[in-house]
């Protein structure tokens, strides 16, 4: 098999042992011929491979043994056969700003799911409206990391900073008129936060946010199998 077909394309099934997440495929750029070769080459459950910006047109075109295979989710265009094994403690929360930003919330959710780590959606909770965040924020505050996905202003990732002292993951999403400019407003608004201690992820870039939020869930397990050293 040649490269023109995936076959020089080689995942990277060390990579879990190296930093503690396993090897994902990113699909956004690459031909169906060449996603077809990678999906069917992944589907060995033992080894899993979580598959981002899968396309619901690639994936519906895909051969029939892929699409029953595989888990797809269409909204977070994520696709993956397996899951790691469920991690003994630690959870995450995803909290976007609200359903426009959902791709981005549901792509890190989805991503949590596949490396094993408990996870709770908490959707439509813009500052516009803040008491719906203020009725949920001890049970957002009760998990380990938590992740922001908001565009326009972006607000939400500093008065989420601002409420909980819990690792905060921000996500920018491309949502926003004018001046939003694709969510680069929402970056920079990230990036300036007066919040302390926010991490602020590439725009839409859910996954990014889920990887960040599994290293602080992955050290947790690590200290209890080693006995806290």
């Amino acid at each position: 098999m040649d490269a023109g077909c995936g076959g020089a394309l080689l995942f990277d099934h060390s990579r879990g042992a190296r930093i503690g997440l396993p090897e994902a495929v990113f699909c956004e750029g690459k031909s169906a011929e060449i996603l077809f070769s990678l999906l069917e080459r992944g589907m060995d459950k033992e080894s899993p491979i979580l598959f981002t910006r899968l396309s619901q047109e690639v994936f519906e075109s895909a051969p029939q043994n892929i699409r029953v295979a595989y888990d797809y989710h269409g909204l977070s265009r994520t696709a993956f056969v397996g899951q790691l094994p469920r991690k003994k403690t630690g959870s995450a929360a995803v909290v976007s700003a609200g359903s426009a930003d959902a791709r981005v919330a549901w792509e890190a959710a989805r991503t949590l799911e596949y490396l094993g780590i408990a996870v709770d959606m908490y959707e439509d909770n813009g500052v516009a409206g803040l008491w719906r965040l203020t009725s949920k924020l001890e049970i957002i505050a009760s998990a380990e990391a938590i992740i922001v996905a908001a565009g326009l202003d972006a607000a939400l990732a500093s008065v989420l900073g601002g409420l909980t002292g819990k690792p905060i993951f921000a996500v920018p999403t491309s949502v926003g008129y004018g001046v939003a400019k694709g969510g680069k407003s929402a970056l920079l608004s990230m990036l300036a936060s007066c919040a302390p201690g926010i991490g602020v992820m590439n725009i839409d870039n859910g996954y990014g946010a889920a990887c960040a939020a599994a290293r602080v869930i992955n050290l947790l397990n690590q200290k209890i199998e080693t006995g806290g050293r």
